[in-house]
């Protein structure tokens, strides 16, 4: 009753303030109660036989040995001295298994992380497509192109009355409008006198549209740059370090096709068995390029197989120094080009057939066709409107004008134009007037015409820096690009000054190689010697035609062309003058000069016989004095023996002087 009434007034036995409980089992023995405590370290029942469970019921009680009153008191906490309840010793064999961490270093960034992500959208696609308007309005059974049917038709509505009313209606509307158009010319222009010449309203100016880089870690020189044929809108770009036996280990061979659009990465990679010191698109298929390799072999890609090449020449057949020229040919077939090194050959090929060349021609300008005399090629020209000839520009400065349709191999080096001091890095005929073309060679920039053989007609003043390349404006032909080595690009405009260039940009630091102008004039492309390529963009006034450039530019190339003659035939009749001059003054003195050489030469032979005989006889006397200490007196007899032999020393020197002079 008092565990009843104490479980009614705390509630649950399991309330979580109160402590756990002991628990107690009982069994109801006869005349007896026993209990074992379980779980507070009682005894056992001593004779569990006498009260077995199943004779009794079993009774749960639940005891609280904890007075009500300290329920959930507060702890009192009181100072005292430390207490050591246990001390572990040190175990040696965990201090051989520490292992010491290094620092690590860890940034953290405060600022918030963000990702950046990227979309390419479509581009847009045009077409340009042309509407051809011809003839109309006849009826559906009339052929326009048939000649007899047109006839027919026209004499068949002439005899329609409709036909003749509406003539005689729309006539006098007609009428006023003719007689007006003759009254008043609307199309007049009142000012062309005035406006002979286009001036340009700014000033000349160039700035930088893109860059690209050689994705490589090891930079190579850009040497070479070539537009797409179509829209000029990629650019193809090959690397290779020209410096002999110099190459960095490791350094790639690749060369890229970039699109103007995404200069951080190529378009395609080009895989070359050597690197490639030259690159050119096809001009009728833009799919093809063709390759001149450091190694001398020729390589031919197709872009829609891939990077790898699709044809190579053999070593064997191939250029034996680097391919510093390759250009393709006008053909039918568009498979035809050729190529030219510093081997001394110019080699023509055909793509679908690169085991061997078509023809070589050996550049020896003394028409031996002796390779080991030839001259290294480096630089080519070809005019398409001029299919017969090309030009080579050599390591010695000579231009070589070449003719392959020659009969013979020593026909086919028509003439050469000497000039330069170094080697022909550019050369280019003017694309208005293929007779003109231009050369980049030591530290200036030359103009040369075909009838003029001796000397340029016009030249650049000589630069500090070494010239490297150069290329004539597409659109104008008074204007010309040149780049230095020292990262300068120069734009000269020779129709509005001669002495100077019009613009002159610093590019960058290191030195440009290569330069490509675009089809359009607007865009120049530079290489540079880290594979940097830079695209320029020209203002207007140096991109567009001005108004009478071409004759301009033809009377002017006309003018000193007739000047270097005039000055050639001056300097060639005072050479002759010199010359003749100096054959008749050297026939003159030829004579004079034998006779007093005669009678020098006598003379001086005399003078050195006799120093030889005088000095012999000093000897001979020095060499008796010191055998004969005491000196005697010689007798007359003696004196006349010396005497009679100096005599006949002298008869004979003398025979042998007359012998010497016979």
């Amino acid at each position: 009753m008092r565990m009843q009434l104490l479980d009614k007034f705390l509630g649950s036995p399991h309330h979580p303030l109160l402590p756990a409980p002991t628990r107690l089992r009982t069994w109801s023995c006869p005349g007896r109660t026993c209990g074992d405590r379980e779980g507070a370290g009682g005894v056992p029942h001593p004779t569990p036989s006498l009260c077995p469970p199943a004779a009794g019921t079993m009774e749960i009680v639940y005891v609280y040995v904890k007075k009500r009153s300290e329920f959930g008191k507060q702890c009192n906490f009181s100072d005292r001295q430390a207490e050591l309840n246990i001390d572990i010793m040190p175990n040696p064999e965990l201090a051989e298994q520490f292992v010491e961490r290094n620092p690590v270093d860890t940034g953290i960034q405060c600022s918030i992380s963000m990702s950046e992500h990227e979309a390419n959208s479509e581009r847009f696609e045009m077409e340009t497509r042309g509407v051809n308007h011809v003839e109309g309005g006849w009826p559906k059974d009339v052929n326009p192109l048939e000649l007899e049917q047109t006839i027919r038709f026209r004499k068949k509505v002439e005899k329609d009355e409709n036909y003749v009313n509406a003539i005689m209606q729309l006539g006098s509307i007609m009428e006023h409008c003719i007689k007006q158009n003759n009254a008043i010319d609307i199309y007049e222009e009142y000012f062309n006198d005035e406006e002979a010449m286009e001036v340009m309203e700014e000033d000349p100016s160039a700035k930088t549209i893109n860059v690209f880089r050689d994705p490589q870690e090891i930079k190579r020189a850009a040497t070479h740059l070539s537009w797409h044929p179509d829209g000029n809108r990629k650019l193809a770009v090959a690397y290779s370090c020209l410096d002999f036996q110099r190459a960095p280990v490791g350094m790639s061979s690749d060369s890229y096709i970039w699109d103007l659009e995404n200069p951080n990465k190529p378009e395609l990679a080009l895989k070359p068995s050597s690197p490639l010191v030259t690159l050119e698109f096809n001009p009728k298929d833009s799919h093809v390029l063709l390759g001149g390799c450091y190694n001398g072999q020729i390589a031919c890609w197709d872009t829609r197989k891939g990077s790898l090449v699709a044809e190579l020449s053999t070593i064997e057949s191939s250029h034996r120094d680097p391919v510093y020229g390759t250009i393709w040919l006008q053909s039918k077939t568009g498979t035809e080009c050729f190529s030219a090194s510093t081997d001394g050959q110019v080699m023509w090929w055909d793509i679908r057939k690169m085991s061997e060349p078509t023809e070589v021609v050996i550049l020896d300008i003394t028409k031996k066709e002796q390779l080991e005399n030839a001259l290294g090629a480096i630089s080519l020209e070809f005019e398409s409107t001029l299919p017969t000839k090309f030009m080579v520009g050599t390591e010695q400065g000579i231009v070589i004008s070449c003719n392959r349709k020659a009969k013979t191999s020593a026909e086919k080096i028509v003439c050469t134009f000497p000039g330069h001091h170094g080697p022909i890095y550019a050369l280019q005929r003017n694309p208005f007037y293929p007779k003109n073309f231009l050369t980049v060679g030591d530290w200036t920039a030359r103009i040369w015409s075909e009838d003029s053989r001796e000397s340029s007609i016009m030249w650049t003043k000589y630069h500090m820096a070494y010239l490297t390349d150069a290329a004539w404006s597409p659109v104008r032909p008074t204007v010309f690009f040149t780049t230095r080595m020292d990262g300068t690009l120069d734009i000269w405009d020779f129709m509005f000054e001669q002495c100077d260039p019009t613009l002159s940009l610093k590019v960058c630091d290191e030195a440009l190689f290569c330069l490509r102008v675009q089809d359009n004039g607007c865009l120049i492309a530079c290489g540079s010697q880290l594979g940097t390529t830079t695209l320029l963009e020209v203002s207007p006034g140096l991109s567009t035609l001005q108004r009478n450039e071409k004759n301009v530019a033809s009377s002017m190339f006309e003018r000193e062309t007739r000047r270097e003659k005039i000055l050639e035939a001056r300097h060639r009749e005072m050479r002759l003058k010199e010359k003749g001059k100096a054959e008749g003054r050297d026939e003159e003195q030829t004579d004079e000069e034998l006779a007093v050489d005669l009678e020098a030469l006598v003379s001086k032979a005399e003078e050195e016989f006799f120093d030889i005989i005088f000095a012999e006889l000093k000897k001979k006397e020095a060499d008796a004095i010191k055998l004969t200490p005491v000196p005697q007196q010689p007798s007359p007899e003696e004196d006349q023996v010396v005497e009679e032999g100096e005599e006949a020393a002298g008869e004979e020197g003398d025979e042998e002087v007359e012998e010497d002079l016979a």
